[in-house]
């Protein structure tokens, strides 16, 4: 159902690989609630990826961009207001990789060198995406940044190694960067706290389906999913959170209040 929440609003989503991704869901609830926008990700991963048919379904304008490079931003920015044919009122943040966990190292054995390149991918990129965009001037005042996190941030969990760093980093920077861009012109910076979801990244981490039934099970409302976080994101990108910023906003079914839950209780006991 819309709602036509985005009429009138353009943006740019990062991250779709394909439609099991968070960015991909996202971007179809966009068309839907009449957003035009670009699609952007970095050259490699659209190579796996299948964003031509995404393009295509929301008749979005495609510009790689690899999110590390200030250069390729710059060139993401200025390629979107061109298209568009103005600022952009929403950015999607959807970009996580970790070397460390795709070669299986253990967290007391990570390669420094791909945890600094994690770091950059999955954290920086976020900061130099708000920093081009505010000096560019690329986002019209009230818009909304969000980024896709996820409470390994807070708590340990095992095999998401590096990671967890690199989200609580790109928590810290939603809450810093909020401060300045709220004061510049009211655009607002959050992080969305998701469930494990069954996307192409979530599920390369070893361990996932256990990530997956444990925090099912815990969670009152169980795991939210793709479909409604993107719903969601869809909220936070719209005129009626216009005082919410600096937030990490868990969308998880409960799961980050629960110390345990019944069913947890009665498999043990």
């Amino acid at each position: 159902m819309s709602y036509g929440l985005l009429k009138g609003k353009r943006g740019i989503i990062s991250g779709a690989l394909d439609s099991n991704s968070i960015a991909w869901k996202v971007a179809q609830r966009a068309k839907e609630e009449g957003a035009i926008f670009t699609l952007t990700n970095a050259p490699l991963a659209m190579r796996m990826g299948e964003i031509n048919k995404l393009a295509e379904e929301c008749e979005a304008k495609i510009i790689p961009a690899d999110a590390t490079s200030v250069e390729d931003l710059e060139k993401l920015y200025a390629g979107s207001m061109e298209h568009l044919g103005g600022k952009v009122d929403f950015v999607l943040h959807s970009i996580g990789m970790s070397t460390n966990i795709r070669k299986n190292r253990p967290y007391d054995d990570l390669n420094y060198e791909w945890f600094m390149k994690s770091l950059d991918v999955s954290a920086l990129s976020f900061h130099k995406m708000l920093q081009v965009a505010d000096k560019m001037n690329a986002i019209n005042d009230c818009g909304s940044v969000v980024a896709l996190s996820y409470i390994a941030a807070q708590r340990s969990f095992p095999d998401y190694t590096d990671m967890a760093q690199a989200k609580a980093m790109l928590e810290s920077i939603a809450r810093s960067y909020g401060a300045v861009y709220g004061k510049k012109n009211g655009t607002r910076v959050n992080t969305v706290s998701q469930s494990p979801t069954k996307t192409s990244a979530g599920t390369g981490i070893s361990g996932f389906n256990a990530f997956y039934e444990y925090a099912n099970e815990m969670s009152p409302l169980g795991n939210a999913t793709a479909d409604e976080c993107a719903d969601y994101v869809i909220t936070l990108f719209s005129d009626l959170t216009k005082k919410v910023t600096m937030q990490n906003l868990f969308h998880d079914g409960g799961f980050s209040c629960v110390g345990i839950s019944e069913g947890i209780v009665n498999r043990m006991g």
